[in-house]
């Protein structure tokens, strides 16, 4: 079994692309059950980490606002998951509720 790093990814800042307050709480939701499905099957090797909405971004001696936007949205959070291979990985991944919202995934392979 190797770990991989779920990075979740989505735009959190444009207006009408946020949930209304009833389907955010279904989103959260779907957050809880997706977690307690992957903690049943001893898939979560740490739990998930949030961050701020705010952040920074450095670029050579520039540090601006963040969070960075252009790589697909901002890091709402990440999760390190034992899987046997990527394509596990990315089996697990495709179930989690980032995606409904236009959100995306990075998966990374964490070496030792």
């Amino acid at each position: 079994m190797s770990e991989f790093l779920l990075v979740f990814r989505r735009d959190y800042q444009t207006p009408e692309l946020q949930p209304s307050p009833h389907a955010l709480q279904n989103h959260l939701q779907h957050w809880a059950n997706w977690f307690r499905s992957l903690a049943a099957q001893d898939k979560i090797a740490h739990p998930v980490i949030h961050f701020d909405g705010e952040g920074k971004v450095i670029t050579g001696k520039k540090i601006n606002p963040g969070p960075y936007r252009g790589v697909g949205g901002s890091i709402g959070g990440v999760l390190l998951l034992n899987a046997a291979n990527y394509e596990e990985a990315i089996v697990i991944a495709g179930g989690s509720p980032i995606l409904e919202y236009g959100g995306s995934i990075e998966i990374r392979l964490v070496l030792q």
